[in-house]
């Protein structure tokens, strides 16, 4: 990386250069979120919820990732101290044609996003190693063209890898659990080549922890000593820092995924992580207001950010950049 990518891949390290980043750029996810506690979310309500969050929570926090769309707000807000990645996707994806294809927002662009104030750019790919190559090759193509944007702008480039699977099986399913540790660990590996310029992957652990053995309550897909190994694949399937999404589990069950998976001997570098910290919130500034969503924020939002900080000093590989 040149100098002033590395400086601005800084940013988003706390003190043990370590991310322990929040996640509030949800867009349709978050409409979803508070429409169980209202009929229709408005605009208004996104910006200012996450205007809150990132007002209350960053100075926990290594940095904030946010969305241009309705984030812009929040990241005037944020401590100064936490760096800021936004998110260069649009959200979710047109299910009419086949293959998640990935978008970017149509007024933006790299350069507009560091002009904009961002230290980092993300964006999310949703990628089914087993889908037809012909789908998978125009996301490799559009990948290198991402890449190529953030060199040329030395802006640091957050590769968020969603897995899938484009026959239909249920991603919350025992007959998913099977498949996970193949499709996250693969296109890992895939995304790791040099052409695509990325320099942190964003992914999921290759686990369902709720198939696991001691952690399920049903049916067990994986012995532990399955899951042992699907940890220490993945760390092999790629030379590129890495952390952990949250995929909207718990706070408490992410913690004792982040614990077993430094016990597995996983090499991740911390977080990026959004629902586990911050949902609970969602139905109390609906329903209860402002001054009660900020008071749940300091009290609640904030010990959930402890407490994970504190899993991450336990856990996490601090990343070595160039002069550390």
């Amino acid at each position: 990386m040149s100098e002033l990518k590395t400086a601005r891949l800084r940013k988003m390290l706390n003190k043990q250069q370590i991310i322990a980043a929040l996640a509030i750029d949800q867009r349709g996810a978050m409409k979803r979120l508070m429409s169980k506690h209202k009929k229709e979310a408005t605009s208004e309500d996104i910006i200012e919820f996450k205007t809150l969050v990132s007002k209350e929570l960053t100075p926990y926090t290594s940095s904030i990732l946010l969305d241009p769309e309705y984030g812009l707000p929040a990241a005037k807000q944020k401590d100064p101290e936490s760096g800021l990645l936004l998110a260069y996707e649009k959200t979710g994806y047109d299910a009419t044609v086949p293959g998640r294809l990935p978008d970017i927002l149509d007024v933006w662009s790299v350069r507009r996003l560091k002009e904009a104030g961002a230290d980092a750019c993300k964006f999310l790919l949703y990628y089914d190693i087993d889908e037809a190559e012909e789908i998978n090759e125009r996301k490799h193509a559009f990948v290198e063209r991402l890449g190529s944007e953030c060199v040329a702008e030395e802006m640091p480039f957050f590769l968020e890898l969603l897995s899938y699977d484009a026959a239909g099986l249920d991603a919350n399913s025992a007959d998913y659990a099977k498949v996970k540790p193949h499709k996250v660990n693969g296109m890992m590996k895939i995304f790791s080549d040099e052409k695509y310029h990325v320099d942190v992957l964003k992914v999921e652990v290759p686990v369902n922890m709720n198939f696991v053995e001691g952690y399920a309550e049903g049916e067990v897909v994986y012995s532990k000593d399955d899951a042992v190994k699907c940890f220490e694949e993945q760390s092999a399937s790629t030379h590129l820092p890495f952390i952990f999404l949250s995929a909207g589990v718990s706070a408490a069950l992410f913690r004792e995924t982040l614990r077993f998976a430094k016990d597995a001997g996983s090499t991740f570098n911390g977080v990026l992580c959004g629902r586990a910290t911050w949902a609970d919130g969602i139905g109390v500034f609906v329903k209860e207001g402002e001054k009660a969503a900020v008071d749940w924020l300091r009290t609640q939002g904030k010990q959930n950010i402890d407490e994970l900080n504190t899993v991450l000093a336990e856990t996490a590989t601090p990343i070595k950049l160039a002069d550390n």
